[in-house]
């Protein structure tokens, strides 16, 4: 039997994402279209490959915040309920297309009112064409809907995933710069969903320290933790031997999902390489690590792709993928019966055909 799958292979693995920012995975040609059809004239060029590379070198700077900059083309042509339908309608066909069967799609609503849609259209948009996309390719997506860290409407959006959590809207979270914009400055919505006992994530150990991981815990309760590659600076490796700190241990006992986005993390400078990234000494420690794309657009990869970069730098094997698979799908922010069907009715199963379909016959 041979445990080192191909990107083929992989590909068709039953995945599971809940890291992917939904204005951060649009076609280049798509872009180019809904640019003409908007009117938007800011884009650096409209060949679509050509854009495909522009975007790809800009987001290679090792900065998170010139990494954000790029951003600022793809929200632009997203401010029409056609536009936000039609991205998020490729968007989960894309994901299928690489194997994913659960995805959590995550974007920032206040960033798509340019052209006078409202709150609720844009939410509205987003669920339509993931409702449209689930229909024709049989994968879910659930939303997360995002405030953003240095803006001030984070109760508002807050309020929007509590009234949306039923058709579509998993969750919250905030993102954006991390340095200067700490979590605890959102305290109040945090608050408030806790009350309304609503899932969220946040942003953070990506730009910005433990003291972010630590507030994103203990001050705002997160369920899971946006990144969290910072994590490894409670931890001291000593002659093979690692030594937790109060926090990393504290993640890790209580089972804390880390959302890490190995390539996006090294174009951001969180990490150096894929085969230092932290990744390979806190899946070796068991902690509650996910695989996943965070901006597919910008990083020129899938989950796929982000999957067959650890099986080179780390030997992983099926059994190692199906870990990182199961961890995402415990994790996610739908109702525990809906992950065990996944699980048990998807997942394994899936993985175990791949497994063994190279395996020899006993004699």
């Amino acid at each position: 039997m041979d445990d080192r799958p191909t990107l083929e292979d992989i590909r068709r693995a039953p995945k599971v994402l809940l890291h992917d920012h939904l204005d951060g995975g649009v076609r280049p040609a798509t872009i180019v279209d809904l640019a003409r059809d908007g009117g938007y004239e800011g884009l650096p060029t409209t060949d679509p490959e050509n854009l495909r590379a522009w975007f790809e070198e800009a987001s290679n700077s090792g900065s998170l915040e010139r990494y954000l900059e790029t951003f600022s083309h793809t929200v632009g042509v997203m401010q029409s309920v056609e536009a936000l339908t039609r991205v998020a309608y490729e968007c989960a066909e894309d994901l299928a297309a690489d194997g994913v069967v659960y995805a959590e799609v995550r974007y920032a609503p206040e960033q798509h009112l340019s052209s006078g849609l409202t709150l609720e259209q844009v939410v509205e948009a987003v669920l339509d064409g993931f409702a449209k996309a689930r229909q024709d390719f049989g994968i879910r997506v659930g939303t997360l809907v995002t405030a953003m860290r240095h803006q001030a409407r984070s109760m508002e959006i807050a309020e929007l995933a509590v009234r949306y959590r039923d058709l579509g809207v998993v969750g919250f979270d905030i993102a954006g710069a991390e340095a200067g914009y700490p979590p605890t400055r959102h305290l109040d919505a945090f608050e408030y969903l806790q009350r309304e006992n609503a899932h969220f994530t946040i942003h953070a150990g990506e730009g910005f320290g433990l003291p972010s991981i630590w507030q994103a815990i203990q001050w705002c309760g997160a369920d899971r933790l946006g990144h969290g590659v910072r994590i490894i600076d409670d931890i001291e490796v000593d002659g093979g031997e690692a030594r937790l700190g109060r926090l990393a241990g504290y993640v890790r006992d209580k089972r804390i999902p880390l959302e890490m986005c190995p390539t996006s993390n090294i174009q951001t400078g969180a990490a150096k390489s894929i085969e230092e990234h932290p990744i390979g000494l806190l899946r070796r420690l068991s902690f509650r690590v996910t695989v996943n794309t965070d901006n597919r657009l910008m990083s020129g990869t899938t989950l796929s792709q982000e999957f067959a970069k650890l099986r080179d730098a780390f030997g992983y094997g099926w059994d190692d993928l199906q870990w990182f698979t199961v961890n995402a799908m415990k994790s996610a922010f739908v109702p525990f019966n809906e992950r065990l069907e996944l699980i048990n009715g998807v997942i394994k199963p899936g993985f175990a055909q791949l497994k063994w379909s190279g395996a020899r016959p006993l004699a």
